[in-house]
């Protein structure tokens, strides 16, 4: 079935009966009822209580099956060891969607998971979808319906609402009404053991009366498919995202570079990023975007014009502006001769536009209007603070009166408390997002932007490499015969090698002498490395020599290697020392990849060799990766600058740089065994003379 087909009753009800109806005011049962009752909902309700004969005035059923008529939408407010045959008399009713609001399920231990999961699979077995349980109900404005316990209902609006927290939910239902923010839909998830936010994704994006999605989460089980709906999502109207309770989860030991490095808010960052998802890090921040695209036009590009009364809120706000994505906006001639007319000869005709401190309402008016006009201009934010001649209302009509036709964005900063409280209700009033400082102003434009860009953003251009994937499967084969879950660089190269990556001749020596005589065959300078399964960090140990220019060299070298292996690893196996052709020039960046627990295999890019976790200049994407995503990952470190060529340096060849991220990625999708990956370095030859994976190592972990 659907999605939107099986989500259509619980939005769009023709009757809802509330198991557990209650007479007590105090209980849940009752106040759901009354919100159904009391906020205009037009269809039938049905309280079921088998103690009561009316409840708020309305017939009450002892049980589903004694009420004649269907029933679309069931909502389930009796004890937690009732639900089970609640759930069972909505599957023999033919009722096809359930709300449980009853607490008492996986969040408290595992007799109440065994629960969950027997309330899942009898609803499933029946038909019945369950939206909870352990939740607060859902809201759709459109048509009256709360079906919830939250005590307010929330005003019409534009911004579709979902939340895994049903306390959260209450709390900004409680703002967004002193905000003045209206809502489409109004969901509260709980545990989601059957619809999730990927459900509500698909829903909303063809919701007419949603404009903007907003989203507060705390883990996604599947990555992949939320990745695929949040794509198709963005397509088709913003979607803004808080994820809390990151910094803890899917935490665990790792002993690459990569795995140190990674963790769930790489992840979610890679995903949300990929897919056009705006994340915001505050609740502030979720609805200032929110309230900039339910009430405005995305911007044709990033240029905004700040108009002030002020100078420093005006600088502040250019400050803002230049640490965004958005940019300030350069005035036409023609626009700044227009401003020389209209203001003092102390204003600021550039952009900050500075009205100065005594403008009236008139003085606004004229530089809002040439600013609008400006093709320069993508929008505008416009700042008043309170001043003796500041006519706050009627700037405030000024501003809404001019953005009738809404062709450009435009947003307001009325900074201050009780003597500007009127102007700023105005604006809300009449669509023109407001907020209390400069820098949200801009950070909500900023949202604008990039939901532009996302949806201008071009194909992915995913490629598909030659590998040969047998000779990397035999390696990984023997590894499992063996018991190995760690390969070496010896085994680590062969797998990149057979994927494309050019490695360096290497040969392995077991004794002084073979090495010798394998750096004679090489041609010197080489470099010598340990060469065992247990030794991951081979430079932690001194297991690795470089520019080795004789054979006295090579013979000490490989003495020294093998004797501190033994010393300090005891354990490990040793099978000797790695005779490799040393690679001269280049620049050292890390490739790598690390397994999610929820969006799979996580590429990284970043500055290479022994300071890559010190220094942490890394990026992430979730595979597989495009060219596009490959350009931006190494665009976005901030080493890249070292890759393009500083001080008549030639430029590294970036082009074998990216299509090493894309293998890498391919090879991650295609050996999903593999969990760990560090190549590191790869050295990145000057442009034209391709790139050389130096070193690698890899972690498989098999199914039992």
């Amino acid at each position: 079935m659907k999605t939107s087909v099986s989500l259509r009753r619980f939005f769009n009800p023709s009757s809802v009966a509330v198991i557990g109806a209650s007479r007590d005011a105090a209980k849940v049962g009752h106040s759901v009822l009354g919100n159904l009752k009391h906020n205009g909902y037009p269809g039938k309700l049905y309280p079921v209580n088998p103690n009561a004969k009316k409840i708020l005035g309305l017939k009450t059923y002892p049980d589903l099956s004694s009420i004649r008529d269907a029933v679309d939408l069931a909502v389930i407010a009796v004890p937690a060891r009732f639900v089970l045959d609640s759930v069972r008399e909505c599957a023999g009713k033919g009722v096809r969607a359930a709300i449980v609001i009853t607490a008492g399920f996986k969040e408290t231990g595992e007799e109440g998971h065994i629960l969950e999961r027997q309330v899942l699979e009898t609803a499933a077995a029946g038909g019945v979808r369950i939206l909870g349980p352990n939740c607060l109900g859902l809201i759709n404005t459109a048509n009256g319906l709360n079906a919830s316990f939250a005590p307010l209902m929330p005003r019409s609006g534009s911004i579709a609402f979902f939340s895994q927290s049903g306390a959260l939910c209450t709390a900004i239902l409680d703002w967004s009404l002193v905000r003045g923010v209206g809502f489409s839909k109004f969901v509260s998830l709980g545990n989601k053991s059957d619809i999730s936010e990927l459900d509500l994704l698909e829903y909303l994006a063809d919701d007419p009366q949603t404009r903007v999605i907003l989203g507060y989460i705390e883990g996604i089980a599947n990555g992949r498919e939320f990745m695929e709906k949040a794509s198709e999502a963005v397509r088709k109207k913003p979607l803004v995202v808080m994820k809390g309770g990151g910094t803890a989860a899917g935490a665990r030991a790792a002993s690459s570079h990569t795995g140190s490095l990674a963790g769930s808010e790489k992840a979610f960052d890679a995903a949300f990023r990929q897919t056009g998802v705006l994340r915001a890090h505050t609740i502030e921040d979720l609805f200032n975007f929110a309230l900039a695209f339910a009430d405005n036009p995305v911007p044709e590009g990033p240029g905004l014009c700040i108009v002030t009364n002020a100078g420093g809120p005006g600088i502040i706000a250019a400050d803002a502006c230049e640490r965004s994505t958005a940019r300030m906006a350069e005035l036409s001639s023609g626009t700044v001769a227009a401003l020389r007319r209209s203001l003092p000869p102390t204003g600021g005709f550039y952009n900050p536009v500075d009205v100065i401190g005594d403008a009236r309402a008139d003085r606004y008016a004229a530089a809002m209007s040439a600013v609008l006009k400006d093709p320069g201009v993508d929008g505008a934010l416009v700042i008043l603070t309170p001043q003796a001649m500041t006519e706050v209302e009627g700037t405030a009509r000024t501003i809404l009166q001019l953005q009738g036709g809404k062709s450009k964005p435009v947003l307001a900063c009325f900074m201050g408390g009780n003597s500007i409280r009127k102007g700023a209700e105005m604006l809300r009033s009449g669509g023109i997002p407001t907020y209390p400082y400069p820098e949200d102003g801009v950070r909500a434009f900023d949202a604008l932007v990039r939901y532009r860009r996302e949806r201008e953003k071009p194909d992915p251009g995913f490629m598909h490499f030659d590998m040969d994937t047998e000779r990397a499967r035999g390696v990984i084969s023997r590894a499992r015969e063996a018991g190995r879950n760690e390969l070496g660089e010896k085994d680590a190269r062969e797998i990149v090698s057979a994927c494309g990556f050019r490695t360096p001749r290497s040969a392995l020596a077991r004794t002084s002498g073979e090495a010798v005589k394998e750096a004679v065959k090489t041609g010197f300078p080489v470099v010598l490395k340990i060469s065992s399964p247990d030794i991951l960090h081979k430079t932690d140990i001194g297991g690795v020599r470089v520019n080795l220019r004789t054979p006295r060299d090579v013979e000490k070298a490989f003495l020294e290697i093998t004797s501190n292996a033994r010393r300090l690893m005891p354990g490990a196996m040793v099978w000797g020392c790695l005779v490799q052709e040393m690679v001269a020039g280049g620049k050292e960046v890390i490739l790598g990849m690390t397994l999610d627990q929820s969006f799979g295999p996580m590429i990284m890019f970043g500055m290479g060799g022994i300071y890559v976790e010190a220094l942490g200049d890394v990026s992430f994407r979730i595979a597989p990766v495009g060219a596009l995503e490959a350009g931006a990952m190494m665009e976005e470190v901030r080493s890249f600058r070292l890759l393009k060529g500083l001080r008549g340096e030639r430029p590294s060849d970036l082009n074998a740089a990216r299509d090493c991220i894309l293998r890498l990625s391919q090879l991650a999708v295609d050996f999903p065994e593999i969990v760990e990956m560090d190549i590191n370095p790869l050295l990145v030859m000057p442009e034209g003379e391709g790139a050389v994976a130096i070193d690698a190592r890899i972690v498989v972990n098999f199914p039992s």
